[in-house]
């Protein structure tokens, strides 16, 4: 059986339905394409979370494609800030609850603004991180909005 993760616990709380995908980890190498090629899904459909902080509104939370890079423009734009940068990956744990490789947007410490790249509403399933390193989840967009709260908002960019 696998760990009941926060993230998992929520799902089950909402009633929703999802499939818990595990994977082999390699601490040295967490990206977002390595992960969907483990679980056998393109990188495009494996959701990554990010942390930022922005001037106005403070810490928010963007979710991208795994083949794309943040939008840092966009994101200031969406979450009505002027100037918004990624928190250091040793504030993560702190902000979220989560480490980097296992951050999500559900369940996390606090209930932050969740922006999400449009494009996720192209796919049938997504897969997001179950907020541990190893384990995805696989849900519906819609069901996913839902549980995140999360707002649609052109984000990511194709990694150049």
């Amino acid at each position: 059986m696998a760990h009941k993760t926060n993230a998992v616990r929520l799902l089950d709380q909402l009633g929703m339905h999802y499939e818990l995908r595990e994977y082999a980890v390699d601490p040295e190498d967490l990206a977002a394409e390595t992960v969907a090629a483990k679980i056998g899904l393109p990188p495009e459909q494996v959701f990554k979370t990010l942390v930022a902080r922005g001037d106005r509104n403070g810490i928010c939370m963007a979710v991208i494609p795994g083949d794309n890079e943040l939008d840092l423009k966009a994101l200031a734009a969406a979450s009505g800030d002027r100037k918004i940068q990624l928190a250091p990956v040793k504030e993560l744990q702190g902000l979220t609850g989560y480490i980097r490789g296992g951050v999500t947007a559900l369940a996390a410490k606090k209930d932050y603004p969740v922006y999400v790249d449009e494009t996720i509403e192209l796919f049938e399933v997504i897969s997001i991180s179950a907020g541990i390193r190893g384990m995805q989840i696989l849900m519906a967009p819609a069901d996913y909005l839902r549980a995140s709260k999360g707002t649609l908002a052109v984000l990511g960019k194709r990694k150049t």
